[in-house]
C-alpha cells in the first residue's frame, strides 16, 4: 500500500485538491494520505471530509506550532499531548474518519535551525545532556501513556522516525535520544524515512541497508516540506530515482510512504504510477550498502559503549 505524506498550509492544501486528476488518481492507487496537521482549521478539515467520501484512507499527522518544535521530542511531550486533545475536539466538530494517528519524531525544528546557523558553537547547549537520561526516560514513559490513550480512542499509532533510530535500539544505547531529543517509541507501525534526496550519492545504499525488517519505508523527496533557507536544500528526485527507490523498498515491504504528494502532483508522477510496473528490473547497490553496513556496525560500537557509560 502507498501513503502520501502532505505538509501543507491550509491555502494551498485546498489548491492542490482541486487540481482536476488527483483525488481520482490518488484513489485509483489506492492509496492513502498522511495529512500533516499544521493547522486545526475549518479549510483543512473540508478535504478531509473530501477524502473520507470518497473513501482514500487519511492518517492524522500531529504538528505543533514551530515554536513548540514542530515535531515531536523529548521537550514538548506535553505540547503534544494538548495537540492531541485539540485534535479530538476538532475530529468531532467535523465529524471526521481517520485510519490512524501519525507521531513524526524529530529534533526541535528551532534547535535545527539554529545549528543551521551557528554550527558546532551549538555544541554547548546539548553537550549536558550527555547527563540528563532521566529526560528521556521520562518522555518516553509519557509519550507511551499518549500512545497508549491513542489506541484506546481507536486509532492504529505510527511513528515516523530516523533510521538511525534502528542502531540506537539494536545497541540498546541512548546516546542519539538525549543529545537530539528523538525517542525510541514502540508504535503500531514504524516507519522508517529513507529519503535518498538528502544522501546523494549514498542514498539508494543507505535505503538497501536499513530496508530489511522495516515495517514501512517512506521514500522521498519529491518535493516540499519544511524549508531551511541556504542550507540543506536538496534537489527533489526525478522518475528515474523516485521510480528506483520504489523499486527497492518494495522488495522489502509493500507498506511504503511517499513525501511527498505534493511533489509527485507537480512533478507528474501520480498518473505514472497507476501504469507503474513494480516488477521492472532495478539493480541493488549491493556492493556500496555492504560499506554503509560497516559504517553502522562501527557505530554501533560506539552507541554500545556509551550505552555502558551513561545511565
Amino acid at each position: 500500500m502507498l501513503t502520501f505524506f502532505c505538509e501543507l498550509e491550509a491555502g494551498p492544501l485546498r489548491e492542490l485538491f482541486t487540481i482536476p486528476g488527483v483525488v481520482e488518481d490518488v484513489a485509483a492507487l489506492e492509496a492513502g494520505v498522511s495529512l500533516g496537521l499544521v493547522d486545526l482549521g475549518p479549510e483543512r478539515a473540508q478535504v478531509v471530509q473530501r477524502l473520507n467520501r470518497v473513501g482514500i484512507p487519511v492518517t492524522a499527522w500531529l504538528l505543533l506550532p514551530t515554536d513548540q518544535g514542530y515535531w515531536f521530542h523529548a521537550g514538548n511531550v506535553e505540547q503534544a499531548t494538548a495537540r492531541y486533545e485539540a485534535f479530538l475536539a476538532w475530529t468531532r466538530e467535523h465529524g471526521l474518519t481517520w485510519e490512524g494517528v501519525g507521531l513524526d519524531i524529530e529534533p526541535d525544528i528551532r534547535e535545527l535551525r539554529r545549528w543551521m546557523e551557528g554550527g558546532w558553537r551549538q555544541l554547548g547547549e546539548i553537550l549536558p545532556r550527555l547527563v540528563q537520561g532521566r529526560r528521556v526516560r521520562d518522555a518516553r514513559e509519557a509519550y507511551s501513556r499518549l500512545m497508549a490513550r491513542i489506541r484506546a480512542d481507536g486509532y492504529r499509532v505510527d511513528t515516523y522516525q530516523f533510521p538511525v533510530i534502528v542502531d540506537e535500539r539494536e545497541s540498546r544505547s541512548s546516546l542519539v535520544q538525549r543529545l537530539a531529543g528523538v525517542l525510541d517509541l514502540r508504535a503500531d507501525r514504524e516507519v522508517l524515512m529513507l529519503y535518498t534526496s538528502f544522501l546523494r550519492p549514498y542514498g539508494p545504499a543507505v535505503l538497501w541497508s536499513y530496508a530489511p525488517g522495516c515495517q514501512s519505508v517512506a521514500v522521498g523527496v519529491t518535493g516540499g516540506g519544511v524549508e531551511f533557507p541556504g542550507v540543506f536544500n536538496a534537489r527533489p528526485l526525478d522518475w528515474s530515482e523516485f521510480s528506483r527507490d520504489l523499486r527497492l523498498a518494495v522488495r522489502w515491504t509493500h507498506d511504503l510512504h511517499v513525501f511527498s504528494l505534493e511533489g509527485c502532483v507537480r512533478q507528474g508522477f501520480l498518473r505514472r504510477l497507476r501504469t507503474f510496473d513494480w516488477d521492472a528490473p532495478v539493480d541493488p547497490p549491493v556492493t556500496a550498502a555492504r560499506r554503509v553496513d560497516s559504517l553502522r556496525r562501527a557505530a554501533r560500537l560506539l552507541l554500545r559503549a556509551s550505552a555502558r557509560v551513561l545511565r
